[in-house]
């Protein structure tokens, strides 16, 4: 099997042997920066029970806010695919944008220009610093697979991780369908 190194633009799939790191079990990673200083990343699959309205109470609107990771978890990110609507946007991979010009996205929400399939907001993001993530890599916490979802912001996240592991094949199938606390099973 090939082994993918850590990029831009890709996912890092949480291996099935993190059971006790409510964090990042079952946590899918879109890889946002990559560097030999550091790593950063947003959690895909973790919704939260908040909307964008609750965080930003002028905005009439409900797009879920997802739980970024356990860094800076008081500020508030976004990726998206409309870089011709928010300017100042920098690019991921593949038609995946980060950041941009908050106040013209706040006018592009109130005029219903933006669509859920189109955004995802994140409360806090997942960052590594010089050699950590390899050493991760290396101690079998994550693989690295490609982001082949032409969009990955309509991907039920309910099923996202399972079915990456069952692409995956081999060992990965027996967990994926494994319940999430495998003490009940």
């Amino acid at each position: 099997m090939v082994t993918l190194k850590p990029a831009k633009g890709r996912l890092l799939i949480a291996e099935p042997s993190i059971l006790d790191d409510e964090e990042f079990k079952r946590a899918i990673i879109l890889i946002t920066e990559h560097s030999y200083k550091s790593s950063v990343g947003f959690i895909l699959n973790k919704p939260l029970e908040y909307s964008l309205k609750d965080l930003i109470p002028e905005l009439d609107c409900n797009f879920t806010v997802y739980h970024g990771g356990p860094v800076e978890q008081d500020n508030l990110y976004f990726i998206h695919k409309v870089p011709q609507l928010i300017q100042d946007s920098i690019e991921v991979a593949n038609g995946i944008y980060w950041g941009g010009n908050f106040n013209e996205l706040k006018t592009l929400i109130s005029q219903k220009k933006i669509k859920s399939s189109d955004i995802r907001f994140f409360l806090g993001y997942t960052g590594w610093g010089a050699d950590q993530l390899e050493g991760e890599l290396n101690t079998n916490t994550w693989f690295v697979t490609e982001n082949c979802y032409k969009n990955i912001f309509s991907v039920k996240e309910d099923s996202f991780w399972k079915n990456i592991l069952l692409q995956r094949g081999g060992k990965y199938k027996i967990w994926a369908n494994a319940p999430a606390d495998v003490q009940l099973n």
